[in-house]
Order: C-alpha cells, then structure tokens, then sequence
C-alpha cells in the first residue's frame, strides 16, 4: 500500500464531503433559530407547526434519495453532487430571505432535497474510490464534514445571537435583532461553503466504479493509476470488470428482493432506521427543548450545544482511527449497549427532576458514543455492502430508510415529550437502542479490509 496517494484521495473524499458539512449545518442550523422564528411566524403556541418546521426538511430528504437513486447509476455521482450544492445555495438564501411561513417550508424543502442527494452520494463516491485497506477512514471522512457542518452552525447560531435576558417577553423577543435579523443571517451563512461545494466539484473525478460500467477503460485507470500507480490500477480494474461481466444483463429493481440481495438490503434499511432512531439528532434538533428541561435558558443553550457539538467533533475522529483497526460491526454493537446504558440514566435523571450539569454530561457522554459508533460506521455499511451494478438503486433505498425514519423522530419528539415527558422518551429511545445492538449483533457481517468486490461475492453467494 506504499503506492496508495493519499493525499489525492485525502483532497477529491473532502470535496466530496462538503456534502457532508452541507448536510450537518442545515440539518442544525434550524436549532438554534427555532425560538426566533417561531416567534416571527407565530407558531410558539402550535407543537404540530413547530413540528412541521423542524420536520420539513425531511420530505425534501426522502425526495432527494429517491432522485439519487433514480439517476446516480444514469448520470454519475458527481453531476448530481453538484445539483445537490446548488440547491444548498438555493435554499441558504431563500430562507433566510423568507418573510411568510409557507415561503419558509418551501425553501427549507429545497434544502432537504440537497441534503437527501448528499448523504447518498458523498459516501458512496469515496467508497468507490477508496483503497480497501483505508476505506472506512476515508468515508469516515463524510461524517466527519458533518459534524463539522453541526459545530459550525452552532458556533455560528452562538455567534450571531445577541445575549437572551431571562424573563425576556414573546413580543419583545420578537421585536429584537434574534427576532427579527439574527435567525436569517443563520442560514444565510450556509451560502458560503455551498457555493465553495460547488466551485471546488468541477476539479473532482467521476467515480471509476461508475465509469467502468459505462465502458470508459481510459478514463478509470487513469484514475485509478492517480490513486495507487499502474499495478494497481490494472489490478483494481481487472477485480471491476470480473464484477461487471459477472453481471452482464441491465439492472433491474426486482433485483433489489431477489434472495441473494434481500437480506443485506434489509440490513441496510434497518441500520439506516436505527442511527436515526437511537434519538441523538432529537439533542441537536430540540436542543432548547431538552436543556430547557435540565434547567438552562436559551443563551445558557446555545453555549451548551456548542460544547456540545465539539464531542462530537473529537469522538468523531476517534471512529476514523478505529474503524479498520476495530471493525466495523464492534463499534456498532459498542454504540448501541452504549447509549442504551446513557439513556437509562438520563431518564432517571430526569424522572428525579435533576438538573445542571449531571444532565449535560449524560448529554455529553450520549453523543460522544454515538459519533464514535453509529454516527459515522453507519454510512460506512451503507456505502460498501451493496454490489457494484446496484449501489446507486440499494443505498437510496436505505437512504429513504433513513430519512423517513428521520422525519417519524423529529416530527413525533414534541409529541412524545408531552405525553411520555423527557424521563419516559429516553427510556424510550434505550428500548430501541437494546434492539439494536441485539440486531446487529445477529445480522450484521465484517466488511473491514475487504475490497467492493470481494464483500459483494461474500454477502451474495
């Protein structure tokens, strides 16, 4: 592996991954802009529109997959990367620009469906260009830009909000800088690196997986003699072409259910399911609502999902160095025990009305689990256990997965916190994660240091 070019792999996987920091700052800038434009759009009183505003988004995510899995195997990875960027931008100005509630949906959908062709093919795209040996710390990468795209709209949200008085009223809020510029300048910011997105993407390659199946020889090994020299490129190109000619007949959705596929497509859509569900994105999404609960005023939370989103940074980097040591599916099944066990305790943190800082460092120790396991080793799974002809059409399906399993969580929080109250909806969520870590330790395969093709004459034979 001493031929293997790093750096240009390290420089095309992070232009690739700006998908990712898109991904993760839209997903949560809307966090620390909730109390504002709630009030700005007179919505504070409604769970069901407050639900709608946070959720809404996602119907844009669940549009984006299926058109990623439509036309990714018809047009490439990179050209839909780079409508995935514009709708970024598309979306960074129009809702910042928003002076109606409908206004707002809309271009929060348009950013969703960004959002939805990102998380598809960001890790898919350097998945097939990755070596094997490394390719768990590459696609770690992609969550890596996503927690980076978190902190950085928490920083920014932080930074952009003048000091909230205690005891401030609805209609003072209102008429303030937060109530009336600061959550639009919050979105507006995204703008920035969704434009650098999609400047930076005319320099990046086209996958070779995907150009092999065109038929383009020239053009794949002269991308993949950039990646690991001559040997390896006529090596890895002979060990595609074996996987394409084994596969002669078109693709066809059927396909997807057939015995050999049905089982794996079913893992997908389950882990997909379950990284949304485990209930950590309802701290990034409802961050006011549950350090609110744990007794800290909207500055006081806006400071805390900062420190917040910084473990997430440091544990996500701990999942790129351990994921081709430990494996894939032991930090899986480590995550899952290990949020079980956090949520226990905060629930009975919050059944026995205790607040402060024993509540924020269950919080802490909550996402610190999760960004060194499911967080980023989920789309690891997802973007290498899927055969070649069908990766496209398979990982939209566990994308759709995702997503529809996203809105369910963000859409039924608010909800369950009334009737369950904050103790008895993360005994809730420990339940699911206990099912998890009990499916994943039944179902799941290794796929650490096993190249694309090898993992598909494995899971399909």
């Amino acid at each position: 592996m001493k031929t293997i070019n790093t750096k240009y792999i390290y420089m095309i996987s992070i232009v690739s991954a700006m998908g990712g920091l898109l991904f993760g700052y839209d997903w949560v800038v809307i966090g620390g802009a909730k109390p504002f434009y709630e009030q700005f759009f007179h919505i504070s009183e409604s769970a069901e529109l407050q639900g709608w505003a946070m959720s809404c988004a996602l119907v844009g995510c669940l549009m984006g997959a299926i058109v990623s899995g439509i036309f990714s195997d018809k047009y490439g990875r990179k050209r839909l990367l780079m409508v995935s960027a514009s709708l970024f931008l598309l979306s960074a100005i129009g809702t910042g620009a928003s002076y109606t509630f409908n206004t707002f949906i809309i271009y929060r959908i348009i950013g969703g469906v960004g959002i939805g062709l990102a998380s598809n093919l960001s890790p898919m795209y350097i998945a097939e260009i990755s070596p094997a040996a490394f390719r768990g710390k590459f696609v770690s990468l992609n969550q890596l830009t996503i927690v980076i795209g978190i902190l950085l709209a928490q920083i920014v949200n932080w930074q952009i909000a003048q000091p909230v008085p205690e005891g401030i009223s609805d209609s003072e809020l209102l008429n303030s800088w937060n109530g009336q510029y600061a959550w639009r300048w919050m979105f507006w910011a995204e703008a920035i690196p969704a434009g650098l997105f999609f400047l930076f993407m005319f320099f990046v390659p086209e996958s070779p997986r995907w150009l092999a199946i065109r038929g383009n020889e020239f053009k794949v090994k002269n991308i993949l003699t950039k990646v690991g020299g001559a040997s390896y490129a006529n090596n890895e190109y002979a060990n595609i072409l074996a996987s394409i000619n084994a596969n002669t007949s078109a693709f066809k959705i059927k396909e997807l259910f057939q015995p050999g596929i049905r089982k794996i497509l079913l893992i997908g859509v389950v882990l997909a399911a379950f990284q949304q569900w485990c209930g950590i994105n309802v701290i990034f999404n409802y961050a006011e609502e549950v350090f609110k609960a744990a007794g800290y005023g909207v500055s006081d939370t806006l400071f805390n999902i900062v420190i917040t989103g910084s473990v997430n940074l440091i544990f996500t980097f701990i999942a790129i160095f351990t994921v081709d040591k430990w494996g894939r599916k032991y930090l899986m099944q480590l995550g899952a025990v290990g949020l079980f066990g956090i949520y226990a305790l905060m629930g009975t943190g919050y059944y026995f009305q205790i607040s402060g800082w024993p509540l924020l460092l269950l919080v802490v120790l909550a996402i610190a689990c999760y960004a060194m396991s499911l967080a980023p080793v989920t789309w690891v799974i997802l973007s290498e256990v899927f055969p070649n002809r069908m990766r496209g059409a398979a990982m939209a399906v566990a994308t759709v997965s995702l997503w529809l399993a996203s809105f369910l969580l963000t859409y039924t929080f608010p909800l369950l916190n009334w009737a369950l109250g904050a103790s008895g909806t993360f005994w809730l969520y420990g339940i699911i994660c206990l099912f998890g870590f009990l499916f994943i330790r039944k179902m799941l395969p290794e796929t650490k240091g096993k190249t694309l093709e090898e993992i598909e004459r494995e899971i399909t034979k």
